[in-house]
């Protein structure tokens, strides 16, 4: 009997905590975004990264009702736009458009200016 109450009550606990989620998400969903969002491509203009995030940053656009702008900081094997982005002030409006280029970086570069992980 008690590992039938036990369940109940597990059962209770995780409805209120998706309630509490949605409920979070969706006032974090009427004030974000609120002004224009940065996406950084850590690869040159033209390439293959560059035209993947410009189709992105179009579809974000739409469906955030926010401009997303591309900006490419390449150099250093991806390594100058994340370390852009990691110094960024953590308030969701600076994006970095990853590659696998950074899964590898910490085996290929002594010392990051970040952590990755």
């Amino acid at each position: 009997m008690q590992a039938i109450h036990s369940f109940t009550r597990r059962r209770v606990v995780q409805a209120m905590a998706l309630g509490l989620a949605v409920a979070g998400s969706s006032a974090l969903a009427q004030s974000w975004p609120a002004r224009p969002i940065s996406l950084i491509v850590p690869f040159a203009a033209g390439g293959t990264t560059d035209v993947l995030a410009r189709a992105l940053a179009d579809k974000l656009s739409q469906s955030l009702g926010q401009p997303v702008v591309v900006e490419s900081k390449p150099g250093a094997g991806a390594t100058i736009g994340a370390d852009f982005v990691a110094k960024a002030r953590p308030d969701g409006y600076t994006l970095l458009m990853g590659a696998v280029h950074h899964t590898i970086a910490s085996s290929v570069y002594k010392k990051l200016p970040y952590d990755f992980a």
